[in-house]
């Protein structure tokens, strides 16, 4: 099955204008830190590259999105494997931080072909542990990630997966203590934290209608534009990931890769005037 999806993750790469690599935390220099926070300051308010370091040195490493072409860093996602033990069990959570990637490759699939590559590695180090993906999503472009790649997850507008809160409340109480408001089930992390900047991913009426699942991310997250965060979770367990390649193949193109495209046009026409 390993052998299978790694060839499968090849194939889908060589369709791509990106490329993807993990990189843990001690191989990331000076120099490629200040090119990935050139990307987040587009992205986010408020921001200080101090702080973005000194966030970063708490994380394991990062997957870093490059241009095919000219092998410059356009995107990134900084995580952070942790393990605790719950109700009998081992857990193993790959935390997600800080995803960014440049508006004109949104779309592309190396963010996701990338991090599975990482999970496949992360699942056979830890055989025989609960494995799951933990982020917290401040916007529906992160939620979307895991509501439309994953099979079992937590919080779902379905309401299928309700057991797993209870990982979630255990790891937000446990890793982010006095930021986690158990009553409404979101982060806070104050008036210094970075939010999205309102031009990034606004949500608008036409997109409630045709999307529920971003619907549902801001019934969860109606503070998203504060910088509030939704902790949010899906399961990787052996049966996923053999299923994981099909739905690779069979999903069509999204609708950032068609914004992306409409971006990288705008961009070449304004450069030939």
């Amino acid at each position: 099955m390993i052998n299978t999806t790694a060839k499968i993750i090849s194939i889908l790469n060589n369709k791509e204008t990106t490329y993807g690599q993990y990189i843990e935390m001690e191989k990331i220099d000076l120099d490629r830190l200040k090119a990935m926070y050139s990307i987040y300051e587009q992205y986010y308010e408020n921001t200080q590259f101090e702080i973005f370091v000194n966030d970063f040195k708490k994380k394991s490493g990062a997957m870093l999105i490059f241009n095919s072409k000219t092998d410059e860093v356009v995107g990134f996602s900084t995580v952070a494997v942790q393990h605790f033990y719950l109700n009998g069990k081992d857990y193993t959570v790959l935390f997600s931080g800080d995803t960014v990637i440049l508006k004109e490759f949104w779309g592309t699939r190396t963010l996701q072909s990338t991090m599975l590559k990482l999970i496949i590695k992360l699942r056979v180090r830890y055989p025989f542990n609960e494995f799951y993906w933990l982020l917290i999503s401040k916007g529906y472009k992160t939620y979307l990630l895991l509501a439309n790649n994953y099979y079992a997850y937590y919080p779902n507008m379905q309401g299928n997966n309700e057991h797993l809160s209870t990982v979630v409340e255990h790891y937000c109480e446990n890793f982010f203590g006095e930021y986690y408001d158990k009553e409404v089930g979101l982060l806070n992390f104050g008036d210094d934290y970075q939010p999205l900047k309102n031009e990034v991913a606004p949500i608008t009426e036409e997109m409630r209608i045709t999307n529920p699942k971003i619907h549902f991310f801001e019934q969860k997250n109606p503070t998203w534009t504060t910088g509030t965060e939704l902790p949010c979770i899906g399961r990787l367990s052996w049966k996923d990931l053999a299923r994981f390649p099909a739905r690779f193949i069979t999903k069509p193109t999204s609708k950032g890769k068609h914004e992306a495209i409409r971006t990288t046009s705008k961009l070449s026409k304004s450069i030939s005037k």
